[in-house]
């Protein structure tokens, strides 16, 4: 059994219980989150040496794909940690890992990243937010308008400008440290709504050196090295997954709906050619992700062309993929009996999401002509 079947099985015991209320109730899945921690996926790429899983792009690309072929919501919480979690893998210095690592790989913490902000919107790279720096360190000033997971992750990967120079820094934030905010009214998604996503407000918080993920101005190789590859590849995840649960939801449905003449659905070609086009959308968004994933591990030339268009196709595909698979649901769908309607919500967020669709299909066009991006 590969990761993604053995994750489906996990998700189909752990996951799929919740999500129903996730959504319907707006709450964030604590109990999937929880089961999550306790079978180790928290830990899946943080390096063995720390009790992790070593687990490799392709890997966290697999577990959310198959997180997010059953709950959207929880996929896309679990990926922005896993995102969160290399960063510190990657750029944190040997004190910080050994302080955060083991308790990320035994489900003691988990993480989230606190990077949109509403001035600049889906160009998160250029913060507004401001590190004062003061006799005992920095004060952190500025509001994130969506950071996910808020409250259940014990700590945010905050993203400011240098206070010290050019470029980014990036902090590890407690989300109990004094002087922040959250703002629990905020959030009442159309899809994706167990995410937790409400703004925090950060009120002159005190935060030093040590809150520091690896050294002043890293910040730009976090986002650029680190964020952007795990995280346009776990979105395009999420959403190959969302349109692999649509797909099987509506294969099934087609094949099960009897007439009273006992015929039944699938039987209609106007039906079957929708199937046809779904199933193959969804096999082409699994495909494009992995297929961008093994460039990226192997580090490819075309890796990064290859993570945007995934991305790209993935966002489209999962919007097509369950706008089709509602009409074949038809009534059944439109009144919920059938989670297409969930699906189709949950596909929406995925052409908004930092970096956006459009701002992602100019950076396409930028790498494939050479160009710097952003």
């Amino acid at each position: 059994m590969g990761l993604f079947e053995e994750v489906s099985a996990f998700a189909q015991c752990h996951v799929a219980p919740y999500t129903v209320q996730a959504d319907r109730e707006g709450v964030f899945p604590k109990e999937a989150y929880a089961a999550l921690k306790k079978e180790g996926y928290t830990g899946l790429l943080v390096p063995k040496e720390y009790g992790g899983g070593s687990g490799s792009i392709v890997d966290h690309v697999e577990t959310c794909m198959a997180l997010g072929s059953v709950c959207a919501t929880t996929a896309l919480c679990y990926m922005m940690h896993n995102v969160a979690t290399m960063s510190i893998v990657a750029f944190g210095t040997s004190e910080q890992k050994e302080f955060y690592l083991p308790k990320i790989a035994s489900g003691e913490l988990a993480l989230a990243l606190a990077f949109s902000e509403t001035g600049t919107g889906t160009h998160f790279y250029n913060p507004e937010i401001k590190a004062v720096k003061t006799e005992n360190g920095y004060l952190l000033n500025g509001k994130k308008s969506f950071v996910t997971s808020a409250h259940h992750a014990d700590y945010y990967l905050v993203l400011a400008a240098n206070p010290e120079g050019e470029g980014l820094s990036v902090f590890a934030t407690p989300n109990t440290m004094e002087g922040m905010r959250h703002d629990d009214s905020a959030w009442d998604g159309l899809g994706m709504r167990g995410n937790a996503s409400v703004p925090v407000y950060y009120e002159n918080v005190p935060v030093c050196d040590d809150h520091l993920i690896g050294a002043h101005g890293d910040g730009v190789g976090i986002v650029f090295n680190v964020v952007a590859p795990f995280f346009i590849l776990g979105l395009a995840s999420v959403y190959a997954g969302l349109s692999l649960a649509a797909s099987a939801c509506v294969i099934d449905h087609a094949a099960s709906r009897a007439y009273t003449d006992g015929s039944t659905l699938s039987q209609i070609e106007t039906v079957q050619l929708h199937i046809a086009s779904i199933f193959s959308s969804a096999s082409a968004s699994k495909a494009l992700t992995l297929n961008a994933a093994q460039a990226a591990l192997e580090g490819r030339s075309d890796a990064l062309a290859l993570i945007i268009s995934a991305r790209l196709e993935a966002s489209t595909n999962a919007v097509d993929v369950c706008s089709r698979a509602m009409k074949i649901g038809g009534g059944h769908a439109y009144s919920k009996r059938l989670p297409l309607e969930r699906y189709l919500r949950d596909a929406y967020a995925a052409a908004i999401m930092a970096p956006s669709t459009d701002v992602l299909s100019v950076w396409l066009g930028k790498a494939l002509t050479g160009q710097q991006i952003p």
